[in-house]
């Protein structure tokens, strides 16, 4: 073969090789808890111009090895592209998969449908996150003035015990409009599952919220989650996110000392995914930064409530549980699960809380009052007041799972925990880059 004939050989070689719209992904799940539960994983991929094209334009995927044909690919959506070329994308584990699983990521003849949407109402200026048009939640970004209030119609009173501190006063104190929250969130029958603004001792519990009864900036105290002294205002600083795979909100908000001084700069991100049969994810990562000296938050009289809060509807057959492996143990687990047959359910159906152990503190106390529909992981540890750093944030990650049924049995709890903290999960460190 003449030297003219091997340089147009290679040529075209090198051709394909760049626009080539495949390549293989190798997936290790041994213990099964990725495929077992469909949860979501992140993989850093190397990808060409033509791949990168169908990441850009909702047409990536996957295919298992002995599959073909657009109707049986997975979605993949791009999630981060770094400086080196490198991109990370986003999936659901396919089912019953475990061991070690070759795909081959491809372009689809036409893109994805974008299933998950996440947009800001042009009137309220709040944030609704659906999946194909059906609402999942709301954040709230922007003021709830007891007006505004989301309810159940058909909501139980709530069974709060009224003491002899309490008056009218010192409950109306409480009932002071707020934002940077959570509510409604719907379950997967579209069973509204948070309780906003409650009848009784508590208007200034609020859906799924994060907040502490004291901080304390020098010599002073505010209560952010009781909505005195201190509160958490938009600064409009939005992305959001829509995709095939999840949707995301990622908003910034200033604490306001008095309502005038800012003294803390809190990021959020909200990425919720496409619902598997069974149960959804939610993942809730949050970032503390402190703008001046000397501040502090902890728990109400630093052993009971604060940090993730989570007020839910109050269900027929309420069953609470959550469970902190031993001390010793490794891993050391940690899970709550709050279910029961909700307005517009017709079966039971639940919300789980997992804790990430990159949490400071962890685990954190689990807090319960099954009264007020109540279950917790508090933070910081009791007995302690965590200081705010303007060097290096405080970072607390959780992760959210509605699902249908009951409790759900431990060796799913504990599969859907090591999902969480698998090697491939999404882990969100973007979050660190943020100013």
């Amino acid at each position: 073969m003449s030297l003219t004939k091997i340089l147009i050989y290679l040529l075209i070689l090198g051709t394909y090789a760049c626009t080539s719209n495949t390549r293989e992904l190798t997936i290790d799940d041994p213990n099964g808890e990725l495929s077992e539960t469909q949860a979501p994983v992140s993989l850093n991929v190397q990808l060409n111009d033509a791949l990168a094209s169908a990441g850009d334009q909702a047409s990536l995927g996957i295919l298992d090895g002995s599959a073909s044909g657009d109707e049986n690919m997975i979605p993949a959506q791009l999630d981060e592209t770094s400086g080196d070329g490198t991109s990370k994308i986003v999936l659901l584990m396919p089912g019953q998969k475990s061991g070690s699983s070759t795909f081959t990521l491809r372009k689809s003849a036409a893109p994805f449908d974008e299933v998950m949407t996440a947009s800001r109402d042009s009137k309220t200026g709040q944030i609704q996150i659906k999946e194909n048009g059906e609402q999942i939640l709301q954040y709230n970004y922007e003021t709830i003035y007891e007006e505004d209030v989301i309810r159940l119609e058909e909501a139980k009173e709530e069974q709060y015990r009224r003491t002899k501190e309490d008056t009218f006063v010192t409950v109306s104190r409480y009932a002071v409009p707020r934002s940077d929250y959570i509510h409604p969130l719907y379950g997967l029958e579209g069973e509204m599952l948070t309780r906003d603004w409650p009848e009784g001792g508590h208007p200034h519990h609020r859906g799924i919220f994060w907040a502490w009864p004291e901080v304390e900036f020098g010599s002073e105290r505010a209560d952010i989650y009781a909505l005195q002294r201190i509160f958490a205002r938009p600064t409009d600083e939005v992305q959001l996110t829509s995709g095939p795979v999840f949707a995301q909100i990622v908003a910034e908000n200033l604490w306001m000392w008095e309502d005038s001084l800012p003294i803390v700069r809190e990021h959020s991100v909200i990425r919720v995914y496409r619902a598997t049969p069974e149960s959804r994810v939610i993942d809730l990562t949050l970032k503390f930064t402190a703008l001046k000296d000397s501040i502090t938050i902890a728990t109400r009289r630093t052993d009971s409530y604060g940090g993730l809060n989570l007020r839910m509807q109050t269900p027929d057959e309420q069953d609470i549980s959550y469970h902190t492996a031993e001390a010793d143990s490794e891993p050391l687990r940690a899970w709550s699960d709050f279910n029961g047959l909700f307005e517009g359910a017709n079966k039971k159906t639940g919300l789980m809380v997992l804790q990430h152990s990159s949490n400071p503190d962890y685990p954190g106390k689990w807090v319960e009052y099954p009264d007020l529909a109540w279950v917790q992981p508090t933070f910081p540890e009791p007995n302690t007041r965590y200081p705010l750093s303007k060097e290096k944030p405080l970072i607390l990650r959780y992760r959210l799972i509605t699902h249908k049924g009951g409790r759900p049995e431990q060796s799913i709890s504990i599969q859907r925990w090591d999902a969480y903290h698998n090697k491939v999960a999404p882990d969100y460190s973007f979050i660190q880059e943020i100013n």
